[in-house]
């Protein structure tokens, strides 16, 4: 029975991941490419792996062919696993780097396979990111906004929750 808590699988899921990678790269698809990081570098961050964080949303951000929010979305969560290592500067670059794509991001409907990267949402993951890099307001102010405009049947979900305890911790240390 479920228990409301998502399984972790997380073997099998890298493995699945790592085939998706491959299946994207046969058929040319950046887009498919780059979600297929994107979620190894969720996976290291649910496993607190910084230096997995990074390389994983490196490698989502310089996918050739990813949409412009997804390389937005990817350059800020690099930036928080840089901040979790305390390389402060490498965080700060790539926050830069996300900002400057976020015209071009919000030009045009992020990708079927990445549908939620709307520049609301994008708010969460900077905030993510500002926390680690001890910037506590801004990273509070964030964090409210993107999970202020998730959709009514979103706001409590269980994959909410990380967000959720990181705007509680932003409150609370600013």
């Amino acid at each position: 029975m479920a228990t409301g808590r998502t399984a972790r699988n997380d073997a099998a899921a890298a493995h699945t991941l790592t085939e998706a990678e491959e299946m994207a790269d046969d058929i040319h698809d950046g887009t498919l490419a780059a979600q297929a990081a994107n979620f190894k570098g969720y996976l290291a961050r649910r496993q607190n792996r910084p230096r997995g964080i990074v390389r994983h949303f490196l490698a989502a951000y310089h996918t050739p062919g990813a949409h412009p929010a997804q390389r937005l979305g990817d350059a800020v969560q690099a930036a928080q696993g840089y901040a979790l290592l305390g390389e402060k500067a490498a965080a700060r670059r790539l926050l830069t780097e996300a900002a400057a794509l976020e015209d071009q991001a919000n030009r045009h409907s992020p990708p079927g396979t990445a549908y939620w990267l709307t520049p609301d949402f994008q708010h969460v993951n900077i905030g993510l990111a500002l926390l680690a890099l001890g910037e506590y307001p801004d990273a509070a102010e964030h964090l409210a906004a993107g999970l202020a405009s998730l959709p009514s049947d979103q706001q409590d979900a269980e994959w909410t929750r990380e967000y959720r305890d990181a705007l509680a911790e932003a409150e609370d240390r600013a």
